[in-house]
């Protein structure tokens, strides 16, 4: 389990990651979210000893992650945001040289990694485009046998079916017990493979959000022909959106919970109209960022 309990870095006056605790179960594809200059990255190199943290700590299975750096690289595979490859070597030489720092690592496993994504090993990385540089550091990244794998943007510069082929390999690290810390911008790929979500603003962890939980959350939009009664007690988890004056007749409301009893009240009600939407992750990350950038 990756644990850290009140991790801070700070460079001089500037505070990169604030007072960050969190808990990340073994096993489960954990996201990580939020604007630029949030405070991932920082948490990442923490958790894999390249920063000495300010105060607070961070371990993984139970090891020191500045003072166990090392036992802890052996544990993780690491694909960076800006990754860099000796670009004068081919692609079956850079496999080569990885399995030569990465014991245990099966080359027939990464060779059908690299065949996945249909990559050509034949071609000096110099001449690799962006998006195939990025395709061979994926395929050793995923191909090592770690039980942890930390990706920063790895699909940066992917085109959609590429994509899905990393979500799709993401998803099969997480069958096979392996747990995958996702950094990414891209709220869809994280709302399809993550089951747990931090979202970071201004170095502080804001919001732990269970993805399956999410399924609970509703918009319900309504339009009235009389007047509404009182919200029963049994549905404390309405929120009632005041109508505008132009537009007395529509409400809007937000719920949590079973949709089966909040049926039952919609019901009772003189409705002309009714309209049910989930809430997806992307309504709740521009919540809490609004709500984040409201506090002193």
């Amino acid at each position: 389990m990756v644990r850290t309990e009140s991790l801070t870095k700070q460079y001089g006056k500037i505070t990169a990651l604030d007072r960050c605790t969190l808990s990340i179960p073994q096993g489960k594809v954990f996201g990580l979210l939020g604007p630029n200059g949030s405070g991932k990255t920082t948490l990442i190199r923490l958790l894999l000893g390249f920063l000495r943290p300010t105060s607070g700590q961070a371990t993984i299975d139970g090891l020191d992650s500045y003072d166990c750096s090392l036992a802890i690289r052996r544990r993780v595979a690491y694909l960076p945001g800006e990754l860099r490859i000796f670009r004068q070597l081919r692609g079956h030489q850079v496999l080569d040289f990885f399995i030569g720092i990465r014991p245990g690592c099966n080359r027939r496993q990464l060779e059908n990694y690299a065949n996945r994504f249909e990559l050509d090993l034949t071609r000096r990385v110099s001449a690799m485009s962006t998006g195939m540089r990025q395709k061979l550091g994926l395929a050793m990244t995923l191909a090592a046998p770690t039980p942890w794998i930390i990706l920063d943007e790895p699909t940066a510069n992917l085109d959609p079916n590429v994509r899905d082929i990393v979500l799709t390999m993401i998803n099969e690290a997480s069958q096979q017990g392996r747990t995958v810390i996702l950094s990414s911008h891209v709220l869809s790929e994280v709302e399809s493979v993550c089951e747990h979500v931090a979202i970071l603003n201004h170095g502080q962890v804001i919001h732990v959000q269970d993805m399956h939980s999410i399924c609970q959350h509703h918009r319900i939009r309504v339009r009235l022909t009389g007047p509404m009664p009182p919200i029963p007690g049994f549905l404390d988890n309405v929120e009632l959106i005041k109508p505008s004056t132009a537009q007395k007749d529509n409400l809007e409301i937000r719920y949590v919970g079973d949709l089966a009893d909040l049926l039952w009240w919609l019901a009772t009600l003189p409705v002309e109209q009714v309209q049910i939407n989930s809430i997806g992750l992307k309504s709740i990350y521009d919540r809490e960022l609004d709500y984040s950038s409201t506090l002193p």
